[in-house]
C-alpha cells in the first residue's frame, strides 16, 4: 500500500509538499522526505504526533528515545511503521520541526493507494518555499516579566504593613483549635 500525504505551514500560505511513501515504511523515512524537500538540516530534534480530527497532540514519534511520562507508549521513528499508527484516509499528523518555538507542519493522510508499493519515499509535488527552520533570537518574542512592586494591586496608596492590619499576621500553629474533631465552618 501507499501513502499519500499532504504538508502544509500556518506560517507561509503557499506552501504545500505532497509525498507518496510506502505503508511498510518507517516514520525516519518521511521523517527524511520531509527534510529533504524543504533543505532543512537534520541535525535538530523533531517529533511527529499522531493527532486528532481537531489537531490536538495525541501518541508522539521521537527521532531518539527519550524518558516519557505521559499515557502514551514511547515509539522511535525508526522502529515504528506508518502502518502501525496510521490506518485511515484523512488521519492528521503533527511534524515539530522547531521544538523550541513550537512550530510545526500539518500532515494529513490524503489517500491510500492498495496494491501499491514504493522502494523509497517520493516528494510529488513541491509548491512555495518552506519557513525558515530555526527562528533567530531576535524574532523569539519573550513573554514580559511580572514585576511585582507596591501598585501591583492597582492602588497606589497600598502599603506592605497594611496585610497585617488587616488580619494577615502571624498565625500560632501551636492553637489545638486549628484541628478540632468538629470543624466548624
Amino acid at each position: 500500500m501507499v501513502y499519500k500525504f499532504t504538508m502544509l505551514s500556518d506560517e507561509v500560505d503557499s506552501f504545500v509538499r505532497i509525498y507518496d511513501i510506502d505503508s511498510e515504511a518507517k516514520f525516519i523515512d518521511l521523517h527524511d522526505i520531509i527534510l529533504d524537500s524543504v533543505n532543512f538540516e537534520k541535525n535538530q530534534m523533531t517529533s511527529f504526533f499522531i493527532c486528532s480530527d481537531d489537531w490536538e497532540k495525541g501518541q508522539e514519534v521521537t527521532l531518539v528515545e527519550m524518558e516519557s511520562t505521559s499515557e502514551y507508549d514511547n515509539l522511535v521513528m525508526d522502529s515504528t511503521k506508518l502502518e502501525d499508527l496510521l490506518t485511515d484516509e484523512n488521519q492528521k499528523l503533527l511534524y515539530v520541526f522547531d521544538m523550541i518555538s513550537d512550530r510545526v507542519f500539518f500532515i494529513e493522510l490524503t489517500e491510500i493507494i492498495p496494491r501499491k508499493n514504493l522502494d523509497k519515499p517520493v516528494c510529488v509535488s513541491s509548491e512555495g518555499n518552506p519557513p525558515v527552520q530555526i527562528m533567530a533570537e531576535e524574532t523569539l518574542v519573550a513573554a514580559p516579566k511580572a514585576v511585582l512592586d507596591e501598585n501591583f494591586y492597582g492602588d497606589e496608596d497600598y502599603e506592605l504593613d497594611e496585610l497585617d492590619e488587616e488580619g494577615f499576621g502571624e498565625m500560632n500553629f501551636d492553637d489545638s483549635s486549628l484541628f478540632s474533631e468538629d470543624p466548624k465552618f
